[in-house]
Protein backbone atom coordinates (compact mmCIF):
# COMPACT_ATOMS: atom_id res chain seq x y z
CA UNK A 1 0.00 0.00 0.00
CA UNK A 2 2.73 2.46 0.93
CA UNK A 3 4.69 1.92 -2.27
CA UNK A 4 1.49 2.17 -4.32
CA UNK A 5 0.62 5.47 -2.64
CA UNK A 6 4.11 6.81 -3.37
CA UNK A 7 3.88 5.79 -7.02
CA UNK A 8 0.48 7.51 -7.37
CA UNK A 9 1.88 10.62 -5.72
CA UNK A 10 4.84 10.68 -8.12
CA UNK A 11 2.54 10.31 -11.14
CA UNK A 12 0.36 13.22 -9.93
CA UNK A 13 3.46 15.37 -9.45
CA UNK A 14 4.64 14.65 -12.98
CA UNK A 15 1.20 15.49 -14.35
CA UNK A 16 1.33 18.87 -12.56
CA UNK A 17 4.68 19.49 -14.21
CA UNK A 18 3.21 18.68 -17.62
CA UNK A 19 0.20 20.96 -17.05
CA UNK A 20 2.32 23.93 -15.98
CA UNK A 21 4.53 23.60 -19.06
CA UNK A 22 1.96 25.64 -20.99
CA UNK A 23 2.73 28.65 -18.79
CA UNK A 24 6.45 28.59 -19.63
CA UNK A 25 7.09 30.77 -22.66
CA UNK A 26 10.18 32.71 -21.58
CA UNK A 27 13.22 32.54 -19.32
CA UNK A 28 11.38 34.68 -16.76
CA UNK A 29 8.50 32.20 -16.73
CA UNK A 30 10.90 29.31 -16.22
CA UNK A 31 13.06 30.90 -13.50
CA UNK A 32 10.62 33.27 -11.72
CA UNK A 33 7.14 31.98 -12.69
CA UNK A 34 6.66 35.20 -14.61
CA UNK A 35 6.72 37.15 -11.29
CA UNK A 36 3.01 36.34 -10.82
CA UNK A 37 2.76 34.26 -7.64
CA UNK A 38 0.05 35.30 -5.13
CA UNK A 39 0.78 35.43 -1.41
CA UNK A 40 -0.30 31.86 -0.67
CA UNK A 41 1.86 30.26 -3.35
CA UNK A 42 4.82 32.56 -2.60
CA UNK A 43 4.64 31.78 1.14
CA UNK A 44 4.50 28.01 0.75
CA UNK A 45 7.28 28.18 -1.83
CA UNK A 46 9.52 29.98 0.67
CA UNK A 47 8.58 27.57 3.46
CA UNK A 48 9.45 24.64 1.19
CA UNK A 49 12.86 26.11 0.29
CA UNK A 50 14.70 24.07 2.95
CA UNK A 51 11.98 22.00 4.61
CA UNK A 52 13.34 18.72 3.32
CA UNK A 53 15.57 15.89 4.41
CA UNK A 54 17.71 17.96 6.80
CA UNK A 55 14.73 19.09 8.88
CA UNK A 56 12.74 15.85 8.88
CA UNK A 57 15.57 13.30 9.06
CA UNK A 58 18.82 15.12 9.80
CA UNK A 59 17.63 17.69 12.37
CA UNK A 60 15.36 15.23 14.16
CA UNK A 61 18.24 12.77 14.69
CA UNK A 62 20.49 15.63 15.85
CA UNK A 63 17.79 16.76 18.29
CA UNK A 64 17.42 13.30 19.81
CA UNK A 65 21.19 13.00 20.19
CA UNK A 66 22.16 16.52 21.31
CA UNK A 67 19.03 18.36 22.44
CA UNK A 68 18.00 21.87 21.47
CA UNK A 69 21.56 23.11 21.00
CA UNK A 70 22.02 20.50 18.28
CA UNK A 71 19.38 22.10 16.04
CA UNK A 72 20.23 25.81 16.23
CA UNK A 73 21.28 25.71 12.58
CA UNK A 74 17.95 24.26 11.48
CA UNK A 75 15.15 25.21 12.10
CA UNK A 76 16.25 28.31 14.07
CA UNK A 77 18.90 29.53 11.64
CA UNK A 78 16.74 28.84 8.60
CA UNK A 79 13.81 30.79 10.08
CA UNK A 80 16.16 33.67 10.91
CA UNK A 81 17.29 33.74 7.29
CA UNK A 82 13.76 34.21 5.92
CA UNK A 83 13.03 36.86 8.54
CA UNK A 84 16.16 38.86 7.67
CA UNK A 85 15.39 38.59 3.97
CA UNK A 86 11.96 40.08 4.54
CA UNK A 87 13.41 42.88 6.67
CA UNK A 88 16.46 43.89 4.65
CA UNK A 89 16.82 42.16 1.28
CA UNK A 90 13.48 41.48 -0.45
CA UNK A 91 12.53 45.11 -1.14
CA UNK A 92 15.76 46.40 -2.73
CA UNK A 93 16.33 43.25 -4.79
CA UNK A 94 12.74 42.95 -6.04
CA UNK A 95 12.82 46.46 -7.48
CA UNK A 96 15.86 45.65 -9.65
CA UNK A 97 13.85 43.40 -12.03
CA UNK A 98 16.70 40.91 -12.40
CA UNK A 99 16.52 37.20 -13.29
CA UNK A 100 19.28 35.78 -11.08
CA UNK A 101 21.11 36.95 -7.98
CA UNK A 102 24.34 37.01 -9.97
CA UNK A 103 22.73 39.64 -12.21
CA UNK A 104 22.81 41.86 -9.12
CA UNK A 105 26.55 41.31 -8.67
CA UNK A 106 27.07 42.31 -12.31
CA UNK A 107 24.93 45.45 -12.04
CA UNK A 108 26.55 46.56 -8.79
CA UNK A 109 30.18 45.44 -9.23
CA UNK A 110 30.75 44.45 -12.87
CA UNK A 111 31.17 41.31 -14.98
CA UNK A 112 34.25 39.93 -13.20
CA UNK A 113 32.42 39.88 -9.87
CA UNK A 114 29.40 38.33 -11.60
CA UNK A 115 31.54 35.51 -12.96
CA UNK A 116 33.33 34.93 -9.66
CA UNK A 117 30.03 34.96 -7.74
CA UNK A 118 28.56 32.47 -10.20
CA UNK A 119 31.53 30.14 -9.81
CA UNK A 120 31.12 30.30 -6.03
CA UNK A 121 27.34 29.94 -5.99
CA UNK A 122 26.89 27.01 -8.36
CA UNK A 123 29.04 24.50 -6.40
CA UNK A 124 27.40 25.56 -3.13
CA UNK A 125 24.19 23.84 -4.24
CA UNK A 126 25.58 20.42 -5.02
CA UNK A 127 25.82 19.40 -1.36
CA UNK A 128 22.28 20.62 -0.70
CA UNK A 129 20.79 18.80 -3.68
CA UNK A 130 22.82 15.67 -2.94
CA UNK A 131 21.46 15.65 0.63
CA UNK A 132 17.89 15.52 -0.69
CA UNK A 133 18.79 12.77 -3.15
CA UNK A 134 20.35 10.74 -0.35
CA UNK A 135 17.10 11.10 1.58
CA UNK A 136 15.06 9.93 -1.40
CA UNK A 137 17.35 6.93 -1.69
CA UNK A 138 16.83 6.20 2.01
CA UNK A 139 13.05 6.32 1.58
CA UNK A 140 13.01 3.92 -1.35
CA UNK A 141 15.40 1.64 0.52
CA UNK A 142 13.18 1.70 3.63
CA UNK A 143 9.82 1.07 1.96
CA UNK A 144 10.82 -1.17 -0.94
CA UNK A 145 14.29 -2.50 -0.17
CA UNK A 146 15.68 -0.77 -3.24
CA UNK A 147 19.44 -0.30 -3.43
CA UNK A 148 20.53 3.21 -2.37
CA UNK A 149 22.15 3.98 -5.71
CA UNK A 150 19.02 2.97 -7.62
CA UNK A 151 16.80 4.91 -5.19
CA UNK A 152 18.88 8.05 -5.62
CA UNK A 153 18.69 7.76 -9.40
CA UNK A 154 14.91 7.16 -9.40
CA UNK A 155 14.26 10.14 -7.11
CA UNK A 156 16.58 12.36 -9.12
CA UNK A 157 14.86 11.38 -12.37
CA UNK A 158 11.38 12.23 -11.05
CA UNK A 159 12.41 15.69 -9.83
CA UNK A 160 14.40 16.31 -13.00
CA UNK A 161 11.42 15.60 -15.24
CA UNK A 162 8.93 18.01 -13.66
CA UNK A 163 11.54 20.73 -13.07
CA UNK A 164 12.75 20.40 -16.67
CA UNK A 165 9.21 20.71 -18.01
CA UNK A 166 7.63 23.40 -15.83
CA UNK A 167 10.45 25.28 -14.13
CA UNK A 168 9.42 27.62 -11.29
CA UNK A 169 5.72 27.33 -12.19
CA UNK A 170 5.81 23.58 -11.58
CA UNK A 171 7.86 24.05 -8.43
CA UNK A 172 5.51 26.67 -6.95
CA UNK A 173 2.29 24.74 -7.53
CA UNK A 174 3.74 21.43 -6.34
CA UNK A 175 5.25 23.25 -3.34
CA UNK A 176 1.78 24.37 -2.29
CA UNK A 177 0.28 20.90 -2.57
CA UNK A 178 3.33 19.27 -1.02
CA UNK A 179 3.31 21.72 1.90
CA UNK A 180 -0.27 20.80 2.74
CA UNK A 181 0.68 17.15 2.65
CA UNK A 182 3.80 17.74 4.76
CA UNK A 183 1.88 19.59 7.47
CA UNK A 184 -0.98 17.11 7.59
CA UNK A 185 1.17 13.99 7.56
CA UNK A 186 3.67 15.15 10.18
CA UNK A 187 1.01 16.53 12.54
CA UNK A 188 -0.92 13.26 12.41
CA UNK A 189 2.21 11.25 13.21
CA UNK A 190 3.19 13.63 16.02
CA UNK A 191 -0.21 13.32 17.71
CA UNK A 192 -0.09 9.54 17.36
CA UNK A 193 3.37 9.31 18.95
CA UNK A 194 2.56 11.80 21.71
CA UNK A 195 -0.37 9.61 22.68
CA UNK A 196 1.82 6.50 22.68
CA UNK A 197 4.41 8.33 24.84
CA UNK A 198 1.82 9.26 27.49
CA UNK A 199 1.42 12.92 26.59
CA UNK A 200 3.73 15.90 26.36
CA UNK A 201 4.30 16.17 30.12
CA UNK A 202 5.52 12.59 30.31
CA UNK A 203 7.81 13.17 27.32
CA UNK A 204 9.34 16.29 28.90
CA UNK A 205 9.78 14.53 32.25
CA UNK A 206 11.88 11.81 30.62
CA UNK A 207 14.32 14.10 28.85
CA UNK A 208 17.77 14.40 30.45
CA UNK A 209 18.86 17.52 32.29
CA UNK A 210 20.02 20.29 30.00
CA UNK A 211 18.27 18.79 26.95
CA UNK A 212 16.32 22.01 26.31
CA UNK A 213 19.16 24.44 27.05
CA UNK A 214 18.99 27.19 24.43
CA UNK A 215 22.21 29.00 25.33
CA UNK A 216 25.71 27.48 25.21
CA UNK A 217 28.12 27.07 28.09
CA UNK A 218 29.90 30.37 28.95
CA UNK A 219 33.11 29.18 27.30
CA UNK A 220 34.78 30.88 24.31
CA UNK A 221 34.81 27.79 22.10
CA UNK A 222 31.19 26.85 22.86
CA UNK A 223 29.99 30.41 22.26
CA UNK A 224 31.81 30.65 18.92
CA UNK A 225 30.38 27.33 17.78
CA UNK A 226 26.93 28.53 18.84
CA UNK A 227 27.34 31.71 16.78
CA UNK A 228 28.54 29.68 13.81
CA UNK A 229 25.46 27.45 14.03
CA UNK A 230 23.14 30.48 13.91
CA UNK A 231 24.77 32.11 10.90
CA UNK A 232 25.57 29.06 8.75
CA UNK A 233 22.08 29.06 7.25
CA UNK A 234 20.86 32.23 8.98
CA UNK A 235 23.22 34.43 6.97
CA UNK A 236 24.77 31.94 4.56
CA UNK A 237 21.53 31.25 2.69
CA UNK A 238 20.67 34.92 2.15
CA UNK A 239 22.95 35.20 -0.93
CA UNK A 240 21.44 32.10 -2.55
CA UNK A 241 19.58 31.81 -5.84
CA UNK A 242 16.91 29.38 -4.61
CA UNK A 243 15.48 31.71 -1.97
CA UNK A 244 16.03 34.70 -4.30
CA UNK A 245 13.99 33.18 -7.12
CA UNK A 246 11.12 32.27 -4.76
CA UNK A 247 10.99 35.86 -3.48
CA UNK A 248 11.27 37.40 -6.95
CA UNK A 249 8.48 35.12 -8.21
CA UNK A 250 5.96 37.04 -6.03
CA UNK A 251 3.55 39.27 -7.94
CA UNK A 252 4.72 42.47 -6.21
CA UNK A 253 7.12 43.70 -3.56
CA UNK A 254 4.54 43.66 -0.75
CA UNK A 255 3.75 40.02 -1.43
CA UNK A 256 7.48 39.23 -1.53
CA UNK A 257 8.06 40.77 1.92
CA UNK A 258 4.96 39.29 3.53
CA UNK A 259 5.72 35.87 2.08
CA UNK A 260 9.16 36.04 3.72
CA UNK A 261 7.60 36.68 7.13
CA UNK A 262 4.97 33.98 6.71
CA UNK A 263 7.56 31.51 5.43
CA UNK A 264 9.79 32.22 8.46
CA UNK A 265 6.88 31.67 10.86
CA UNK A 266 5.82 28.46 9.13
CA UNK A 267 9.35 27.12 9.11
CA UNK A 268 9.92 27.79 12.80
CA UNK A 269 6.63 26.31 13.99
CA UNK A 270 6.30 23.37 11.61
CA UNK A 271 10.04 22.74 11.90
CA UNK A 272 9.48 21.66 15.49
CA UNK A 273 7.06 18.91 14.50
CA UNK A 274 9.69 16.41 13.25
CA UNK A 275 11.79 17.22 16.34
CA UNK A 276 8.90 16.27 18.63
CA UNK A 277 8.31 13.15 16.52
CA UNK A 278 11.94 12.11 16.95
CA UNK A 279 11.87 12.76 20.70
CA UNK A 280 8.66 10.78 21.25
CA UNK A 281 9.77 7.92 19.02
CA UNK A 282 13.08 7.69 20.89
CA UNK A 283 11.27 7.30 24.22
CA UNK A 284 8.59 4.89 23.01
CA UNK A 285 10.89 2.72 20.87
CA UNK A 286 14.39 3.03 22.38
CA UNK A 287 15.37 -0.39 21.03
CA UNK A 288 15.05 0.87 17.46
CA UNK A 289 16.99 4.04 18.27
CA UNK A 290 19.84 2.07 19.84
CA UNK A 291 20.00 -0.52 17.07
CA UNK A 292 19.68 1.81 14.07
CA UNK A 293 22.75 1.60 11.85
CA UNK A 294 22.00 5.10 10.55
CA UNK A 295 20.39 7.62 12.94
CA UNK A 296 18.81 9.33 9.92
CA UNK A 297 16.74 6.15 9.34
CA UNK A 298 15.44 5.99 12.91
CA UNK A 299 12.05 7.66 12.34
CA UNK A 300 11.31 5.79 9.07
CA UNK A 301 12.14 2.51 10.82
CA UNK A 302 9.76 3.33 13.69
CA UNK A 303 6.97 4.17 11.25
CA UNK A 304 7.49 0.95 9.27
CA UNK A 305 7.72 -1.25 12.36
CA UNK A 306 4.91 0.12 14.54
CA UNK A 307 2.50 2.27 12.56
CA UNK A 308 -0.56 1.27 10.57
CA UNK A 309 -0.48 1.27 6.78
CA UNK A 310 -2.45 4.55 6.47
CA UNK A 311 -0.01 6.27 8.84
CA UNK A 312 2.92 4.85 6.89
CA UNK A 313 1.44 6.17 3.66
CA UNK A 314 0.88 9.60 5.23
CA UNK A 315 4.37 9.81 6.69
CA UNK A 316 6.31 8.67 3.64
CA UNK A 317 4.10 10.74 1.35
CA UNK A 318 4.75 13.80 3.52
CA UNK A 319 8.47 13.07 3.72
CA UNK A 320 8.80 12.58 0.00
CA UNK A 321 6.81 15.79 -0.53
CA UNK A 322 9.21 17.76 1.64
CA UNK A 323 12.26 16.37 -0.09
CA UNK A 324 10.99 16.84 -3.62
CA UNK A 325 9.98 20.45 -2.87
CA UNK A 326 13.47 21.28 -1.67
CA UNK A 327 15.24 19.36 -4.42
CA UNK A 328 13.38 20.89 -7.34
CA UNK A 329 14.06 24.48 -6.26
CA UNK A 330 17.66 23.67 -5.38
CA UNK A 331 18.23 22.22 -8.86
CA UNK A 332 16.68 25.17 -10.68
CA UNK A 333 18.80 27.70 -8.74
CA UNK A 334 22.32 26.76 -9.94
CA UNK A 335 20.93 25.78 -13.34
CA UNK A 336 19.60 29.33 -13.77
CA UNK A 337 22.98 30.82 -12.91
CA UNK A 338 24.87 28.38 -15.12
CA UNK A 339 22.66 29.21 -18.09
CA UNK A 340 22.12 32.95 -17.58
CA UNK A 341 25.42 34.12 -16.07
CA UNK A 342 28.00 31.68 -17.44
CA UNK A 343 26.85 30.17 -20.75
CA UNK A 344 24.43 32.68 -22.30
CA UNK A 345 26.74 35.75 -22.24
CA UNK A 346 29.26 33.71 -24.26
CA UNK A 347 26.99 32.72 -27.16
CA UNK A 348 25.65 34.78 -30.06
CA UNK A 349 21.99 33.69 -29.98
CA UNK A 350 20.36 35.70 -27.17
CA UNK A 351 16.73 34.87 -28.00
CA UNK A 352 14.20 33.55 -25.47
CA UNK A 353 13.93 30.19 -27.23
CA UNK A 354 17.66 29.64 -26.90
CA UNK A 355 17.57 30.84 -23.28
CA UNK A 356 14.93 28.22 -22.43
CA UNK A 357 17.00 25.51 -24.10
CA UNK A 358 20.07 26.51 -22.09
CA UNK A 359 18.08 26.59 -18.85
CA UNK A 360 16.71 23.10 -19.40
CA UNK A 361 20.11 21.74 -20.41
CA UNK A 362 21.59 23.25 -17.26
CA UNK A 363 18.89 21.56 -15.14
CA UNK A 364 20.06 18.21 -16.53
CA UNK A 365 23.73 18.99 -15.90
CA UNK A 366 23.17 20.07 -12.28
CA UNK A 367 20.98 17.05 -11.52
CA UNK A 368 23.53 14.57 -12.85
CA UNK A 369 26.43 16.19 -10.94
CA UNK A 370 24.45 16.23 -7.68
CA UNK A 371 23.41 12.59 -8.12
CA UNK A 372 27.06 11.60 -8.46
CA UNK A 373 27.90 13.55 -5.28
CA UNK A 374 24.98 11.91 -3.44
CA UNK A 375 26.49 8.50 -4.10
CA UNK A 376 29.83 9.62 -2.66
CA UNK A 377 28.57 11.17 0.61
CA UNK A 378 25.57 9.94 2.59
CA UNK A 379 25.36 12.17 5.69
CA UNK A 380 22.52 14.63 5.13
CA UNK A 381 23.44 17.13 7.86
CA UNK A 382 27.07 17.36 6.71
CA UNK A 383 26.09 17.83 3.06
CA UNK A 384 23.77 20.72 3.92
CA UNK A 385 26.32 22.44 6.19
CA UNK A 386 28.91 22.36 3.39
CA UNK A 387 26.55 24.12 0.98
CA UNK A 388 25.61 27.04 3.26
CA UNK A 389 29.14 27.72 4.51
CA UNK A 390 30.43 28.25 0.99
CA UNK A 391 28.06 31.12 0.20
CA UNK A 392 28.45 32.74 3.62
CA UNK A 393 32.21 33.19 3.42
CA UNK A 394 32.21 34.42 -0.18
CA UNK A 395 28.94 36.10 -1.18
CA UNK A 396 27.17 37.44 1.90
CA UNK A 397 29.39 40.49 2.55
CA UNK A 398 29.41 41.74 -1.09
CA UNK A 399 25.61 41.42 -1.26
CA UNK A 400 24.88 43.37 1.93
CA UNK A 401 27.66 45.90 1.37
CA UNK A 402 26.43 46.50 -2.17
CA UNK A 403 22.90 47.13 -0.95
CA UNK A 404 23.67 49.30 2.08
CA UNK A 405 27.16 50.81 1.66
CA UNK A 406 27.39 53.26 -1.20
CA UNK A 407 31.21 53.26 -1.05
CA UNK A 408 31.54 49.52 -1.68
CA UNK A 409 33.62 49.01 -4.83
CA UNK A 410 34.39 46.30 -7.38
CA UNK A 411 37.86 45.86 -5.88
CA UNK A 412 36.35 45.41 -2.43
CA UNK A 413 33.89 42.81 -3.72
CA UNK A 414 36.61 40.82 -5.52
CA UNK A 415 38.92 40.85 -2.50
CA UNK A 416 36.03 39.98 -0.20
CA UNK A 417 35.10 36.87 -2.20
CA UNK A 418 38.65 35.65 -2.74
CA UNK A 419 39.96 36.35 0.77
CA UNK A 420 36.88 34.92 2.51
CA UNK A 421 37.01 31.72 0.48
CA UNK A 422 40.77 31.29 0.89
CA UNK A 423 40.81 31.76 4.66
CA UNK A 424 37.83 29.43 5.09
CA UNK A 425 39.46 26.67 3.05
CA UNK A 426 42.75 27.02 4.94
CA UNK A 427 40.98 26.99 8.31
CA UNK A 428 38.99 23.89 7.29
CA UNK A 429 42.19 22.08 6.42
CA UNK A 430 43.97 23.15 9.61
CA UNK A 431 40.91 22.30 11.76
CA UNK A 432 41.21 25.53 13.76
CA UNK A 433 39.74 25.98 17.24
CA UNK A 434 37.71 28.94 15.99
CA UNK A 435 35.02 27.70 13.57
CA UNK A 436 36.39 28.12 10.02
CA UNK A 437 33.16 29.75 8.89
CA UNK A 438 33.72 32.65 11.33
CA UNK A 439 37.29 33.12 10.14
CA UNK A 440 36.16 33.08 6.53
CA UNK A 441 33.36 35.59 7.17
CA UNK A 442 35.72 37.91 9.06
CA UNK A 443 38.23 37.72 6.20
CA UNK A 444 35.48 38.49 3.69
CA UNK A 445 34.45 41.58 5.67
CA UNK A 446 38.06 42.70 5.94
CA UNK A 447 38.52 42.21 2.20
CA UNK A 448 35.53 44.41 1.42
CA UNK A 449 36.69 47.20 3.74
CA UNK A 450 40.34 47.18 2.65
CA UNK A 451 39.62 46.74 -1.06
CA UNK A 452 37.00 49.48 -1.16
CA UNK A 453 38.93 52.00 0.97
CA UNK A 454 42.17 51.54 -1.01
CA UNK A 455 40.34 51.85 -4.30
CA UNK A 456 38.61 55.05 -3.22
CA UNK A 457 41.88 56.52 -1.97
CA UNK A 458 43.64 55.71 -5.23
CA UNK A 459 40.78 57.33 -7.10
CA UNK A 460 41.11 60.42 -4.89
CA UNK A 461 37.61 60.18 -3.41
Amino acid sequence: MVLTFIVIYIVVTLLIGAMTARKVKSASDFVLAGRKLPLMLASTALFATWFGSETVLGASSEFVAHGLLGVIEDPFGASLCLLLIGLFVARPLYRLKILTLCDYYRQRFGKRVELLASLCMIPSYFGWIAAQMVAMGLIFQAIAGINMVVGICVGAAVVLIYTYIGGMWAISITDFLQSMMIIGGLLYLMVDLLDAAGGIRNVLAQTPEGFFDFLPKPEPVSMLEYLAAWITIGLGSIPQQDVFQRIMAAKNVKVAVRASYIGASMYLTIGFVPLVIGLCAGQVYPEILNSADDAQLFIPQVVLAHMSLPVQALFFGALLSAIMSTTSGAILAPASILAENIIRPRIKDQGDKKALQLLRLSVVIVTVCAAIMANLQSNIYDLVAQSSALSLVSLFVPLIAGLYWSRATKSGALLSIVLGMAIWLIAERLETAVPPILLGLSASLLGMLVGSVLRLQLAGE
